[in-house]
């Protein structure tokens, strides 16, 4: 988050008087934009509202939003989506029966009006938004959406770890967190270290907040990656890391830390799947370090999944995460995983699969150790399976059904 996605909200804050006379427009067409909110149907319509369907990043929080709408039971909910830009590399895989309403728009800010027009228009029983900055501008809105209407929030990253990381204005963004998220019906944190970080550090009621963990559409996973050939050309051991290409996800750690491995390995690889600011700088950072030959940037690739099951190794160098959906993906496909242990939820998925290796955060040398460990475990034969708490805690099944239970109670003005 930077002053971008913050003039956005300071801008969503001042357009209020917009969004009144919006709404007062939709008010004197209630009656006709009433026609079409599925009249008869005992379905409660659940409005999805996220920026776009993905990007050169990597598109976890847009790979759960799609995730939830395949999966929502369509006997009891009716989800919609709106979209600040209709765009992405994963709208074309959302379900036939959901209506894509695009906002028109490339900020968040201008979409807000929109967003107020479509609320009266489809009039949601729940708007779920799921993204930080876009959860806050939406917050904002509610005084103008039809009075019925509740809003569930979804919070995917540790937000003082994100502050801390140099964004702009930070003392604004927590400032308006510490305001506006209490003001949502429920916010859904994705890991129990998210939750805690929005009590204690935010002042977000323990009351208002749930935990739900990310889902894994295992066999869906498992599917795209026979859906190509390996993608490798050499017996390796092939190293892959997936993720936008900025200072969080720690690339430039990687590099170093591979620079090490390769001294050991002088055949290993490593492909990095993913875009972003600071693609042109890491790219000099392998050039500089002489691993030109060795390092490939692939670029963003909308299925990840044949380069992580034809790897040897998953590698996540991150400074900060969330619920890494990536790290999630891979032990899926039953791959070993080395990952730094950040501020987030790592040791909450290590409790859950003993096939991640957690190392320090913010230490090259320590990350090739634990690569190179691995490795001669993996060659070994000792990596252990998958544990059984892995599904229980992640997959499909289980997660479907705490969403489900999450908008009957919020339905019902029920607490958590």
């Amino acid at each position: 988050m930077g002053r971008a996605e913050l003039s956005d909200v300071a801008g969503s804050v001042g357009l209020l008087m917009v969004i009144e006379k919006t709404v007062k427009i939709a008010l004197a067409r209630q009656e006709n934009l009433r026609g079409d909110a599925s009249v008869g149907s005992d379905r409660k319509r659940i409005l999805f509202v996220i920026p776009s369907l993905g990007g050169a990043g990597g598109g976890g929080a847009e790979r759960v939003a799609v995730t939830l709408l395949r999966h929502l039971d369509r006997n009891h909910l009716e989800p919609h989506i709106a979209l600040v830009r209709a765009e992405g590399p994963f709208l074309k895989d959302v379900p036939a029966d959901v209506p894509i309403h695009g906002l028109g728009t490339r900020r968040v800010r201008y979409a807000v009006p929109s967003l107020v027009r479509v609320a009266w228009k489809v009039r949601p029983h729940v708007v779920f938004s799921t993204l930080g900055y876009l959860n806050l501008a939406v917050i904002c809105a509610r005084p103008f959406l039809p009075k019925e209407t509740k809003l569930v929030v979804k919070e995917g990253s540790t937000v003082s770890a994100l502050l801390a990381q140099g964004v702009a204005n930070d003392r604004v963004w927590s400032l308006l967190y510490r305001r506006l998220y209490k003001r949502a019906d429920r916010v859904v944190c994705s890991s129990d270290h998210m939750m805690n970080d929005l009590a204690q550090n935010f002042a977000v009621p323990r009351r208002k907040m749930i935990r739900i963990y990310n889902p894994v559409d295992v066999d869906l996973v498992g599917r795209l990656a026979d859906a190509e050939e390996n993608p490798y050309p050499t017996s390796g051991p092939n190293l892959v890391a997936v993720g936008r290409l900025s200072r969080e996800k720690g690339v430039d750690l990687l590099l170093d830390a591979f620079a090490l491995v390769h001294k050991s390995l002088a055949q290993a690889s490593l492909t990095v799947l993913g875009d972003g600011p600071l693609a042109a700088a890491l790219r000099e950072q392998r050039d500089r370090l002489g691993l030109r030959e060795f390092v490939n940037f692939a670029g963003f690739h909308p299925n990840p999944y044949p380069y992580v099951k034809h790897s040897d190794l998953f590698v996540m160098p991150s400074r900060v995460e969330g619920m890494p959906n990536a790290v999630l993906e891979a032990l899926a496909l039953r791959k070993p995983v080395v990952a730094t242990d950040c501020v987030g939820a790592m040791k909450e998925i290590a409790g859950a699969n003993c096939r991640l290796r957690l190392v320090s955060s913010e230490d090259p040398v320590g990350l090739a150790e634990g690569i190179l460990k691995v490795l001669a475990e993996t060659k070994l034969g000792q990596s252990l399976e998958s544990d059984s708490a892995f599904e229980d805690n992640f997959g499909l099944r289980p997660v479907m059904a705490q969403y489900e239970t999450l908008f009957e109670k919020v339905l019902n003005g029920l607490l958590l």
